[in-house]
């Protein structure tokens, strides 16, 4: 299928659709200015100087200004009423579908808010690189509150023109569809058995080691040469080099346009699984954008379908294949040209590290087991922020309590591995992060899926060729951009909607079978 962006006209055989053909000149516009916007926002994190700081925030307030106001145009709006009586094929009515829950949603927030929020959050991230370091919570909460007010703000407003409640409003921005209402029976069905497979996988990971102790590598760890075994893991992986590049953040990130995507990490000397599975995380996300549809290329009905989805793909690379026995396979002859022979790369040696379950304060280095606690417990408190039943001056109690409920750890006074661990907060991007785990979920689904298809796919995996994987994505994921909803295009990838068993059945698989 394909988007043409020349005007219809009867003398070329279709019916003239002049509503529908301004929206497609308009979006591809905007699509291009957002383009120079995600560029400048992958260089506040990744190269700019610390003093370019509040320029560049003013710049970017000023273009999602810009872009705001283009996306909320009288004449916008009537068009694509207009545009819903013109005789438009199936692929075309997606398009409006997209464009109409764009509109809805870009006209509920004023001009001003969307340049304070983003100003807000520039400030409120780029103090937090220096706070989070020097574990300085006081000064974090003075550029937090800020940004929590205007969430609120932003919240009420998108609550009144969707019929959503506040929370719900914020995360149907990442996760069309998506309630509270849903997260909580999955999250809490999986409080139930969660805390249990966490200390079972535990006792049977300590018996083996008691038995065969594990033996860890020997560093250093030079970071030219881990940058180097990256991206050389990038390429194995299918990343297109000539379509976008790796860099270093604070925060790893993907960002970027499908044709131009930035993916960055962070290294330390001192190890180095840590910048390699963020960076197989972000390639994940970095395939699903290079691999979006180039005719639809500009339009929201080529956008990736959800947050969760884009998860799905990033926790696919990095725990379906990287903790399966053919990753360490394919891993272990790149860390031994990189860092020389040594017996912790032997393959069954690494795929034991690589699928180590061990409680940890840090959610980015957590195993595939432990994640969902750091997820639900972000979750639950930043509802509780939107809501108004929580102050910013409570978050540090309520993570100590919830990281000892839900892995017995002890946070207190720990800002820096707490609650300033994370950028989203600090950039306002509240609603996000159930997204991580509903995406383990459906990554679980699209390999049981997957599986079914091809039973042989194992042992294809455990000799190197992951190419079934990847065209199975392709087909059913990366190329459907946003063609149909979130749950037509769950069942018509998988033949169900999401299953929340299948990611319980993958974990007691690997870990307990």
């Amino acid at each position: 299928m394909q988007i043409d962006t020349t005007p219809a006209t009867a003398e070329r055989g279709r019916p003239a659709t002049p509503a529908y053909d301004a929206l497609i000149e308009r979006y591809a516009r905007m699509h291009r200015l957002a383009h120079l916007g995600s560029i400048a926002g992958w260089d506040q994190a990744a190269l700019m100087p610390p003093k370019g700081n509040e320029a560049r925030a003013a710049a970017l307030a000023e273009l999602d200004g810009l872009l705001h106001r283009m996306a909320t145009e009288t004449a916008l709006g009537e068009r694509i009423e207009r545009a819903a009586d013109e005789p438009l094929d199936d692929l075309q009515r997606a398009n409006l579908r997209e464009m109409r829950r764009a509109w809805v949603r870009e006209t509920a927030l004023p001009d001003g808010l969307v340049e304070r929020r983003r100003l807000a959050a520039s400030r409120c991230e780029h103090a937090w690189r220096r706070q989070r370091p020097a574990n300085d919570w006081a000064g974090f909460l003075e550029n937090f509150r800020p940004v929590l007010a205007l969430a609120r703000e932003e919240a009420a407003l998108l609550a009144e023109r969707t019929g959503l409640a506040r929370y719900d409003a914020l995360m149907d921005s990442y996760e069309p569809g998506m309630t509270s209402a849903v997260v909580d029976r999955v999250f809490g069905d999986m409080r139930q058995w969660l805390p249990g497979l966490i200390r079972e996988v535990g006792e049977r990971q300590a018996a083996r080691d008691a038995a065969d102790p594990p033996v860890d590598p020997v560093g250093p760890f030079p970071i030219d040469r881990q940058r180097a075994m990256c991206e050389r893991l990038m390429r194995r992986l299918g990343f297109d080099f000539d379509a976008g590049r790796l860099d270093v953040s604070a925060h790893p990130f993907c960002g970027g346009v499908p044709e131009d995507v930035r993916l960055t990490t962070r290294f330390t000397s001192d190890e180095f699984l840590g910048s390699l599975m963020g960076t197989v995380h972000e390639t994940g996300h970095a395939r699903y954008e290079q691999n979006l549809p180039r005719e639809w290329l500009g339009q929201p009905v080529g956008q990736a379908r959800s947050m969760a989805f884009h998860e799905s793909q990033s926790l696919a690379f990095e725990m379906q294949l990287g903790g399966h026995p053919g990753f360490a396979e394919l891993l272990a002859p790149l860390l031994r040209e990189a860092f020389g022979t040594q017996p912790a790369f032997e393959p069954v040696r690494l795929h034991r590290r690589l699928t180590r379950v061990q409680r940890g304060l840090i959610r980015v280095d957590a195993d595939e087991v432990t994640y969902p606690a750091h997820i639900i417990l972000r979750y639950e408190i930043e509802r509780a922020l939107i809501e108004g039943r929580i102050e910013a001056e409570d978050i540090p109690a309520l993570w100590d309590a919830k990281m000892d409920e839900l892995l017995g750890l002890d946070t207190r006074g720990n800002y820096r591995d707490g609650p300033m661990q994370d950028v989203h907060w600090p950039e306002g991007l509240f609603g996000y992060f159930p997204c991580y785990t509903l995406g383990a979920m459906y990554a679980a689904q699209w390999f049981a899926a997957i599986r079914r298809a091809l039973p042989d796919l194992d042992a294809r995996i455990a000799h190197g060729d992951l190419a079934p994987v990847f065209d199975w994505l392709h087909t059913h994921i990366w190329s459907q951009g946003s063609r149909w909803t979130t749950e037509e295009l769950t069942r018509r990838a998988s033949g169900e909607p999401l299953n929340p068993a299948h990611l319980r059945a993958h974990l007691q698989r690997r870990y307990l079978g």
